[in-house]
């Protein structure tokens, strides 16, 4: 007696690999194995150095692959496949991420529970750290300090279900008609904070995500590149300041900017703790004098909110503790009561920008 074969769902899996050949493989068979399969696996060979690249050959024959010759960052990359999608939902996965059986599953169930939500995302759990989480939502520090929250904390932190600032595109599920409404992410960033910025984009046009607590992915983390590298010490520091500046509402963006730039100095001695000022530094700058096209963004940004500047304050984090924990910031609660309540936040009178 032969089994059926697994319901396919409307939604296209991309994965922007980069110097991804020892993971890849077993992000790809954690698809393969899934209890509800995607329409769709789009694998973006993103320019990796020779002796790293992914080939056709590579790739099983029901991916889809795009090569490209040089990095356009992991931003430019995922909007690259996004445009080529068809279906109602695109899932963003790291190729050091191994999804487990059920994870579009419980995707599709939570965007059923929650109606009102176009983004999901995911628990991460650390690749071979037993009970330990890589992550539980990217929260917000509203001093404009993005964290992911849980990282490195022991699964007894895991929230339930519920609100998040935005998901970490680690393993996140988010509607195709909203991501390319928005632009995509900002390609300007080329990668890291890329997500939140796009989440930030979405709140503030009355949009939600929901942190899926029973979605669950293993993830190595930083496959590419180590937190502290000066890679990315460097992108982190100039696009934590760019997604501040495009996206705070007025008037919390000079209320909080002292608080920003204490932060920011606080930073630069971990930075030299860390053994990276330099590379601080230099984001710093380039975050500073190259911001003239993302204040050019923020004029329009601004003008397509549609919800209440202070109710997208309520979704940040303000307690420093959880920032300096890495807490998971996580608004449970059910979900036609968090409907009406945005509701009541789009319906508002809106000041201007």
């Amino acid at each position: 007696m032969t089994s059926s074969a697994p319901p396919v769902a409307d939604v296209t899996v991309i994965i922007v690999a980069y110097s991804s050949r020892e993971w890849l493989p077993r992000c790809l068979d954690s698809l393969s194995e899934q209890a509800v399969r995607p329409a769709r696996v789009i694998v973006v060979e993103n320019g990796s150095p020779e002796g790293m690249r992914i080939t056709r050959a590579d790739i099983p024959s029901w991916v889809d692959f795009i090569e490209n010759e040089t990095n356009c960052g992991f931003a430019g990359a995922n909007n690259q496949a996004a445009r080529l999608a068809d279906t109602r939902w695109l899932a963003l996965l790291n190729p050091d991420a191994f999804a487990e059986p059920d994870w579009i599953e419980k995707l599709l169930d939570a965007s059923r529970r929650w109606p009102a939500a176009k983004m999901f995302g995911s628990t991460q759990l650390a690749f071979g750290r037993d009970g330990v989480l890589d992550g539980a939502g990217d929260a917000y520090h509203a001093f404009g300090l993005p964290f992911r929250g849980g990282y490195g904390l022991p699964v007894s932190y895991l929230p339930p279900e519920g609100e998040t600032f935005s998901a970490c595109a680690a393993a996140m599920m988010i509607d195709r008609e909203l991501f390319l409404d928005l632009g995509g992410f900002d390609e300007r960033f080329f990668c890291y904070c890329e997500d939140v910025d796009l989440g930030f984009r979405a709140r503030l046009r009355g949009e939600i995500a929901i942190q899926v607590s029973d979605a669950i992915v293993r993830h190595v983390g930083y496959g590419s590149s180590g937190r502290w590298s000066p890679f990315a010490v460097y992108h982190g520091t100039r696009n934590r300041l760019w997604t501040f500046a495009k996206n705070m509402p007025f008037p919390w963006v000079w209320i909080l900017l002292p608080a920003h730039a204490a932060a920011t100095i606080a930073l630069q001695f971990a930075s030299i703790r860390r053994g990276v000022p330099l590379s601080y530094f230099r984001g710093l700058i380039d975050g500073v004098f190259g911001a003239g096209p993302v204040l050019k963004q923020r004029k329009a940004v601004q003008a397509s909110r549609k919800i209440d500047r202070n109710a997208i304050m309520r979704v940040m984090a303000w307690n420093p503790f959880e920032l300096l924990g890495r807490r998971p910031h996580v608004i449970p609660g059910w979900s036609r009561h968090t409907q009406a309540r945005h509701e009541n936040d789009l319906t508002g009178k809106r000041e201007a920008p």
